[in-house]
């Protein structure tokens, strides 16, 4: 399937695109070897206006500038100093809006993915949860600000027999300190999928 081209990236409603992405196929190739699955989770972060997202109020920083430009680049950071988390930029430049990627249904190279997971034994949560998919992916802080249009990160097309029987929305994880927005229903996932992090209904 074709790759996602740049002009997917440009919506400016964050969250549709970040329910659109649900069933999407996210790819990294990592010293030539390629790691991939199907996009099972999202949350949407709304720029200036959302308190949880790392450019509320306007904030621009040497992490942050790179949400601030056109859609199509991925922006990684560090969480908590131990995960990595792989995020979409989108909308238009100077519209810092970006989509969490937090659950992958793995597919392609497997046995990559659980050697840097330290799995033996295949398991739901080498890909549930955005740290978890990250270290799977070998996503850091070099693949941050890179075209997701070019060969080193990239989101492909579903996959035409791959369908969504229903995606349910719910709050955040883990964005308490966000107040009133930690309860905007703008976390979207597959129903049923076992690679959906918790909590899932």
């Amino acid at each position: 399937m074709p790759k996602l081209p740049f002009s997917f990236y440009q919506n400016d409603d964050v969250n549709a695109l970040a329910l659109q992405l649900l069933g999407k196929r996210l790819f990294t190739r990592i010293n030539g070897a390629v790691t991939g699955g199907i996009i099972v989770e999202t949350e949407a972060y709304k720029g200036v206006e959302d308190k949880a997202s790392h450019a509320y109020g306007g904030r621009f920083t040497d992490r942050t500038k790179v949400m601030y430009e056109s859609g199509g680049l991925s922006y990684v950071y560090l969480c908590y100093g131990i995960h990595h988390l792989f995020n979409v930029v989108t909308g238009p430049e100077a519209t810092p809006h970006a989509v969490l990627i937090r659950g992958l249904e793995p597919l392609t190279g497997l046995e990559l993915m659980m050697e840097r997971r330290g799995m033996s034994v295949l398991k739901p949560n080498i890909t549930a949860g955005p740290g978890a998919l990250a270290k799977a992916l070998g996503i850091d802080r070099l693949l941050n600000a890179k075209d997701l249009t070019g060969e080193e990160i990239w989101i492909e097309d579903a996959l035409p027999e791959w369908s969504i029987s229903e995606a349910v929305a719910g709050p955040r994880v883990g964005v308490d300190y966000a107040g009133d927005h930690a309860l905007l229903p703008w976390r979207y996932y597959v129903k049923g999928n076992k690679y959906v992090s918790k909590p899932r209904s």
